[in-house]
Order: C-alpha cells, then structure tokens, then sequence
C-alpha cells in the first residue's frame, strides 16, 4: 500500500521520526490510524448508547411515564448545566496553574 501525503504531513512525519519519538514513518502512520480507529470506536459507543437510550425514552413515552417541561423544569436543568461548566471551567484553570508552576 502506497499513502500520499501533503507536503506539511511528510514533514510532520519526518520530525516525529527525526526527534526520536518514532523509529520509521510507517510506525507513525499506525500510531495515527490507531487513534482514528480508537476515535471511531468510541463514536460507535456512543451512539449505541444515544439509540438504547432514545429506546428507552420512547417506551417511557408510550407508558406515559413522561414530566412536562415548565418554566421550574427549564431553570432547574439550566442552573445544573450551568453549575457542571462552572465545574469544568474551574478544573480547566487548576490544571493550567499547576501545570505552570
């Protein structure tokens, strides 16, 4: 098999191997196939998971075991959202300081 790469991805390839991080451009090339794979993978995961769990919300539906969305329900789903960004914000700016000191 034969792979055209762009003349900025041969030189990418080319410093990975010449920095010591690879030992061939081909061992490169795998490495980044690896991660698409892996990438896929977990894609696939997650939408088995998104399509069991839509299963699930239209037999709940059927059952009528569903809650109306009101303006409590809407304000209470915001301020949680909210509050898991505001986790993640602070958790990002931690790992930045101590990465920095």
């Amino acid at each position: 098999m034969n792979v055209s790469l762009t003349t900025e991805m041969n030189e990418w390839v080319t410093g990975k191997v010449k920095s010591g991080q690879y030992k061939s451009s081909s061992e490169v090339i795998r490495d980044g196939l690896r991660l698409l794979q892996n990438k896929e993978d977990q894609r696939q995961a997650m939408l088995e998971e998104l399509r069991h769990e839509l299963l699930i919300g239209v037999k709940q539906l059927d059952a009528d075991k569903s809650q109306k969305f009101d303006s409590i329900l809407v304000a209470q789903i915001k301020n949680v959202g909210r509050q898991k960004l505001g986790m993640r914000s602070t958790i990002s700016v931690f790992c930045s300081q101590r990465h920095q000191t």
